[in-house]
């Protein structure tokens, strides 16, 4: 079964399936370039650690996985001193483990000198979330932003604080951030709803040459097949992060018209 949605499926947005998501999207879009840009440009698969522990962790809070606590009360004897006595039975608490997030993105390079022209980063969770993830993408964006490599920051989740742009009062669930070296501080910031389709968007590169249009949903929708997100996905449930009342009203009319949820 193809993607049901006409843009973003919201239900790869969930903390357990977006990073293979994210993966397969990384691999798919070098694939796409790769034998565009050759034999100027190599595409360079790059990958990022990043730490994370208790509350940064990416799948805290989420309800299919939280373990809920039980506590048995007992009847304590009356002795003349008086003792706290302790649960007959242990608690079921969680201890903070420390989980290292791999994280992929591209990098556009000329192969006569090796200089990284253009990167290509696809966020994830732990890039839109306060917390050690955050602050070392901002860094590394800070200083692509002051280089005169171009960026292209791809977001496809709902959920988070959005990266900094500028004189941009559109709210949107998705955006695509294309920002050239040789015009900044001006860039181009697509944005678009569940209900959009994913706008294409240029690659940039070196001044003259010639330039691939990026079909994101192409390549979104050639993932959901090679993947088999279908069978992943349980479309009579509600997808994580939620949606708005509005977006879950169209989202329901949707898949009902589709025969993924009973009317």
């Amino acid at each position: 079964m193809t993607n049901p949605f006409p843009g973003m499926n919201p239900y790869l947005e969930h903390p357990e399936i977006w990073p293979g998501v994210h993966h397969w999207l990384i691999v798919e879009l070098a694939r796409f370039l790769s034998p565009q840009l050759r034999p100027q440009y190599r595409v360079a698969v790059e990958v990022r650690l990043y730490e994370t522990i208790g509350e940064e962790s990416l799948l805290v809070g989420i309800p299919d996985l939280t373990i809920k606590g039980s506590q048995t009360t007992t009847q304590s004897s009356i002795t003349n001193v008086a003792v706290l006595q302790p649960p007959s039975k242990p608690q079921t608490v969680q201890v903070p483990i420390p989980e290292i997030v791999k994280q992929g993105y591209l990098e556009v390079r000329e192969v006569a000198t090796g200089e990284v022209v253009t990167v290509i980063e696809i966020l994830s969770p732990i890039n839109k979330r306060s917390g050690e993830g955050r602050k070392q993408y901002e860094t590394k964006r800070h200083k692509i932003l002051g280089s005169s490599t171009h960026l292209v920051e791809i977001d496809l989740l709902r959920k988070g604080q959005p990266m900094t742009v500028y004189h941009s009062n559109i709210q949107s669930h998705y955006r695509i951030l294309v920002s050239r070296g040789d015009r900044r501080p001006q860039a181009d910031l697509y944005t678009f709803n569940l209900s959009d389709p994913i706008p294409p968007f240029p690659l940039p590169l070196k001044s003259g040459d010639q330039e691939p249009l990026i079909d994101l949903q192409l390549l979104l929708n050639n993932v959901y097949d090679q993947a088999s997100y279908d069978l992943a996905i349980d479309y009579t449930q509600e997808p994580i992060p939620i949606l708005s009342d509005t977006d879950r009203v169209w989202c329901n009319q949707l898949l009902t018209e589709k025969e993924l949820r009973s009317p």
